[in-house]
């Protein structure tokens, strides 16, 4: 997952897609069908009494729990540490992970293409020279990019943990693993699911996509090109693509044929292809009916803020849900929105306990309000009260 800062406060359509849409349905509204005229959280707990059955989306769980970039509440994000302790706590999903590319092509997972914050670069004195400021979708940023390294420079590096303000003992793993490419990943999910004797789900992203293809480096390709190499390229592959960037998803559904999912930041925001193209329209203007609509000829799905669902008052405790979830549902879009968090600050204020940066609030009161508008999912850092919380609101 991508651009979520609000959250962190420490810190063209082809013929198959109407197909790819109706899969996705019935993991909404389950293999009966379910009235969505049915309000608040009856409507949640009768469409999501148990898991579907049949093949790809269908087999997933509703709600389903995405690990965010592995288990990043406890492990440094974006690593094989991260994902596969995501799995050991039972993430029905790992995001697994934001892509972007290396000097030489590569693809590699992390968090953003400037990587001073997640590896221990500024600890290499060979690298000193590489660091600069560049204009990053509009925004002046200073550090190391990937797209600066060859893949075999990048592996002499380690991850560190990106909060540790938030998460001091996650600073006990860095150092420990290397940054994972998405080669590797696509290998270490055919490893996971014959280990683990059921099917390992990936939701990789491809971060900033435009500002990449302007430097000859389309992310995109790349993509379609290592999942049709591994065979997972189709309708029923146990991979889902994301991105903050609409045509970026246009691109990959005429690439391939995988379930699509458009992020979504604030509403006032702008997508930046949006910005590039001189197109007008905000994430406001995608989440009208229209927009929509629109949304679901190339996508089968949204990874809205939870501000987008519920936003915030300004005491920084939940209003009233919008009905972004009801008007999804109608044009046949799953709702997968980010980011839950067990610690204080990033959760609503009724939720805190306490004002300490690193202390748990109480996650499962969030999760219950999140949980009861209808959601299909929701990434998160920490897989194993997701699932807790799941389990309880699915009991009544």
């Amino acid at each position: 997952m991508g651009s979520d800062q609000a959250n962190e406060q420490t810190q063209g359509s082809r013929s198959e897609g109407a197909g790819r849409r109706a899969i996705l349905g019935a993991a909404v509204f389950g293999a009966g069908g379910a009235v969505l005229g049915v309000p608040g959280a009856a409507a949640a707990a009768q469409t999501r009494s148990a898991r579907p059955a049949g093949r790809g989306l269908k087999s997933l769980p509703v709600p389903t729990i995405i690990g965010h970039r592995g288990t990043s509440g406890y492990r440094p994000e974006h690593t094989f540490g991260s994902y596969d302790l995501a799995l050991d706590l039972g993430a029905d999903v790992v995001e697994a992970g934001d892509l972007v590319p290396t000097k030489d092509g590569h693809l590699v997972c992390r968090h953003e293409p400037e990587i001073g914050g997640t590896t221990d670069v500024a600890d290499h004195p060979e690298f000193a020279d590489r660091r600069t400021t560049k204009t990053l979708d509009g925004v002046a940023t200073t550090g190391w990019f990937t797209e600066d390294f060859t893949l075999a420079e990048l592996k002499t590096l380690r991850a560190i943990e990106r909060i540790p303000a938030n998460r001091p003992h996650n600073t006990l793993y860095n150092g420990r693993w290397e940054i994972p490419t998405f080669e590797e990943v696509l290998k270490w999910q055919d490893e996971q699911t014959r280990k683990r004797g059921k099917q390992v789900w990936i939701y990789p992203e491809t971060k900033h996509p435009t500002y990449f293809r302007g430097l000859g480096l389309g992310l995109e390709e790349r993509v379609a090109k290592l999942l049709a190499k591994y065979g997972k390229d189709g309708r029923n592959a146990p991979v889902i693509l994301q991105s903050f960037e609409p045509t970026s998803i246009q691109r990959l559904n005429r690439l391939v044929d995988n379930p699509l999912v458009v992020l979504l930041s604030s509403a006032g925001s702008r997508p930046y292809d949006f910005v590039e193209a001189g197109d007008p329209r905000t994430v406001a203007d995608l989440i009208t009916a229209k927009g929509l609509r629109e949304l679901a000829g190339y996508a089968q799905g949204i990874g809205p803020t939870l501000d987008l669902v519920i936003p915030k008052n300004a005491d920084g405790t939940l209003g009233e849900p919008t009905t972004l979830v009801r008007d999804a549902h109608r044009v046949g879009l799953v709702l997968h929105p980010y980011t839950m968090r067990n610690e204080n600050p990033f959760l609503p204020a009724e939720y805190r306990r306490g004002s300490a940066a690193d202390a748990y609030g109480d996650p499962f009161g969030a999760f219950r309000t999140y949980f009861a508008t209808g959601i299909d999912g929701v990434f998160t850092d920490n897989a194993d009260t997701a699932l807790l919380a799941r389990a309880d609101f699915l009991a009544g």
